[in-house]
């Protein structure tokens, strides 16, 4: 029977039941080579992926993919056959782990609790490139931050490709009291031509909202034991950097050697303990470059770090409580994490050398810094009731001389049907700061750093429906003005926002696009004392289609307040003038070949000189391109132009290009030159409150080697310098430079 013709049968007689697959076990041994010639295979649970789940609507699969799954006492492996009519446009790049998104792929989901709440992903590329990552249906994040140590290998073959996976059970908390395991599963590939087609074993019902729990049922692994093996991670790290105030100013050195060392050990089937001491917390890869021009509130920074990523969304709440990118300088830290039937815990321990938090407010937010050492906690609780019931509580902790900041809250979900549910975060906090704070801060935050001693409440709650169609939602968030959040980043406080919006979805068959979108929303923001800060409606048209192409049009008015004129006074009206203003833009993202993407989001209209208070005219282009010119050699470029015009002319022009240029050697090494080039041109006789540099221009260059066995078995080398000009004229003086190396193996005892 034709493979379409069979996949149809299967989902007319069929229709979205979640069937169970039956995990076999072996004793003889399964080697990772992309070869299926071992003899468990043969033993082995073999299913089809027949049905297209994107963009079709659980339509037969275009393409032939069998997969296989079998285990033996502490691994469970995977393996597929992905079937290709045309093998030569096959998606295939070699990348560094976590950058093959847009390749042809295979993978796996597991949720290892069976409860439709959060789920392992695991991807591998044809080349064998890995992809991992935790999908939390609770907070819709989808996170490839966490890495995990596993194995895989990819070949592309005549007809396709073949991929193997040993998913080792350690990888996974699960309950190992059961006799036979119940785990959720999903298999997947992505095939990527005129469209993205996502295709499954399963059938995904688009008017249910939860994806996760329309997952198959895998039974099996009898009498399995979680690991209790014990990870020890050693890393050692060399810097000399060298910096100096002027190109003829002599070079000032320093070199810094440190030792430090990381444990992972499962104390009991379903309890992990992190330790680490004096860890290497630099940051060996750049960050993004980011503007911070006419800009209010502070900059947010993602986490990167092991210890902290593991295991971390244990700590996830509906409000980011848990920022541990605040944690600068760790002396030490522990985590004790796990769970258990309905239960699951995360306790988490640093002792920070340098304490840095956010200064919140209303119009804008600040950084400040005690310099000294402070102690820091977090603790976690969720209890899964049932499967429309989640329970949570959460706490938080940071305490040094004359300072403490605690939170305490608790959250939940709850869903109604299989398209409503509603979801919420209560969070009392208490706070003691030094009597010096204020002399840190300027402007809103130095007044609000008066009070030494606070108490405040947040609460955050949301409605939800969502159906194949349209969906519709209600947000209310209040933030009391002595609310602090220091562990976290809640940057706005004395503020209430209350949001209503929805939108209705089309999917043209027989189209360019697959799926078309109309929404938008309407929300007002108020101090606690009732004084509008904010009111706002946008709208919003997109289409997804051909060429993995993604078209928006959207625009938005709204009236908001400027800077206070006082800063010292907290109040608004006749001090933090309203402005009205209206905007729009396009979002274009399209790949025109297999080896090239695009994006051009252009932007224009009014906007706000927040340095001289006054109404403004933005315009603004990103654009990014992202080609691989060969397998191996990748070239992104992300570049930001902006420019604010007032009445008597041109305020600032400011430019910001980010490259990244990659030469993957192999799935486990290569070299990249990263560049980011920052610089603004601003008038100085157009800003009446401040002096202002007539040029700022910046570029900081790393160019760094890497080889790693698996997340934690890494070497670096690399070299980082900085340049920047004295504000005047066009030159670049060379003022930083520095070399690095880092090492770290990581045993598994």
């Amino acid at each position: 029977m034709p493979m379409r013709l069979a996949a149809l049968i299967t989902i007319i007689c069929c229709p979205l039941t979640a069937h169970a697959l039956s995990l076999p076990t072996t004793h003889d041994s399964i080697t990772i080579d992309a070869n299926l010639d071992d003899g468990p295979w043969k033993q082995a649970t073999q299913i089809a992926l027949t049905i297209e789940t994107r963009p079709g609507e659980n339509t037969p699969a275009p393409v032939d993919t069998s997969a296989w799954l079998i285990s033996d006492d502490d691994t469970l492996y995977v393996a597929f056959h992905a079937k290709d009519p045309d093998p030569a446009k096959i998606r295939a790049n070699l990348s560094d782990r976590d950058r093959s998104w847009g390749d042809d792929m295979v993978g796996i989901k597991l949720d290892t609790w069976n409860q439709g709440r959060i789920a392992y992903q695991f991807f591998i590329n044809p080349l064998g490139v890995q992809q991992d990552s935790i999908e939390n249906e609770l907070t819709g994040d989808e996170s490839d931050a966490w890495d995990g140590i596993w194995h895989s290998a990819g070949r592309v073959t005549d007809d396709g490709f073949i991929v193997e996976i040993a998913l080792p059970l350690r990888l996974f908390n699960f309950d190992d009291r059961l006799q036979r395991q119940t785990w959720g599963v999903e298999l997947v590939r992505f095939w990527p031509r005129d469209k993205t087609y996502r295709l499954s074993n399963t059938q995904l019902d688009r008017n249910i909202a939860c994806t996760l729990c329309q997952m198959s049922e895998l039974t099996g692994l009898s009498e399995a034991k979680t690991s209790h093996q014990l990870q020890i991670t050693p890393s050692l790290t060399l810097r000399q950097s060298e910096e100096r105030g002027s190109e003829s100013a002599p070079w000032e050195s320093s070199d810094d050697l440190d030792f430090g060392g990381d444990l992972r050990w499962n104390l009991t089937p379903d309890t992990l303990l992190n330790l680490t001491v004096n860890p290497d917390f630099s940051q060996v890869e750049a960050d993004s470059g980011q503007l911070d021009v006419n800009t209010t509130f502070a900059l947010f920074f993602p986490e990167k770090r092991p210890f902290y990523l593991d295991n971390a969304d244990q700590f996830e709440t509906y409000s980011n409580l848990v920022h541990t990118r605040n944690l600068a300088e760790p002396e030490y830290g522990s985590k004790l994490t796990g769970a258990r039937g309905d239960h699951s815990f995360g306790l988490l321990q640093t002792r920070d050398e340098k304490t840095n938090f956010l200064l919140p407010g209303n119009l804008s937010s600040d950084i400040a810094s005690l310099g000294g050492p402070s102690n820091n906690l977090a603790m976690r609780y969720r209890y899964n009731h049932s499967d429309s019931l989640t329970l949570g509580a959460i706490a938080t902790g940071r305490n040094a001389n004359q300072y403490h900041n605690y939170t305490y809250g608790l959250d939940g979900r709850l869903d109604f049907t299989d398209q409503t549910h509603l979801q919420w975060l209560i969070v009392g906090s208490d706070s003691l700061y030094p009597d010096d704070l204020a002399k840190q801060a300027e402007g809103e935050q130095a007044a609000r750093a008066h009070r030494q001693e606070l108490s405040g409440a947040h609460f955050l709650g949301e409605l939800k429906h969502a159906t194949r169609n349209w969906d519709a939602y209600a947000i209310y968030r209040y933030t009391d003005q002595a609310f602090r959040a220091d562990l976290g980043f809640i940057e706005s406080v004395d503020s209430a926002k209350a949001i209503l919006g929805g939108g209705y979805n089309w999917y043209p068959s027989d189209s360019f696009f697959t799926k078309v979108r109309l929404n938008g929303d309407v929300d007002e923001t108020r101090s606690n004392d009732g004084e509008r800060l904010e009111q706002e409606a946008e709208f919003r048209f997109s289409a997804e289609g051909e060429y993995q192409s993604y078209l928006a049009l959207w625009g938005v008015t709204r009236e908001r307040r400027g800077r206070r004129e006082r800063p010292e006074d907290l109040v608004l009206e006749g001090n933090a003038p309203m402005f009205h203003e209206a905007f729009g833009g396009l979002n274009i993202e399209f790949k025109p070949r297999g080896n090239l993407a695009l994006e051009l989001h252009p932007l224009y209209g009014d906007d706000i000189d927040f340095a001289n208070n006054q109404p403004a005219t933005r315009r603004q282009l990103n654009t990014f391109v992202k080609w691989q010119p060969l397998p191996q050699i990748v070239m992104e470029v992300d570049h930001l132009w902006r420019q604010l015009k007032v009445e008597d002319g041109t305020l600032f022009t400011a430019n910001l290009t980010d490259l990244r240029l990659n030469w993957q050697f192999s799935v486990r090494s290569f070299l990249r030159l990263s560049a980011i080039y920052r610089d603004i041109e601003r008038d100085p006789s157009l800003y009446r409150y401040a002096e202002v540099d007539p040029k700022t221009r910046a570029v900081s260059t790393e160019l760094l080697y890497a080889y790693k066995v698996n997340p934690q078995t890494v070497f670096y080398a690399g070299y980082a310098d900085g340049r920047f000009n004295d504000g005047f004229d066009n030159g670049l003086e060379h003022l930083e430079r520095s070399v690095f190396t880092k090492f770290s193996y990581a045993w598994l005892l």
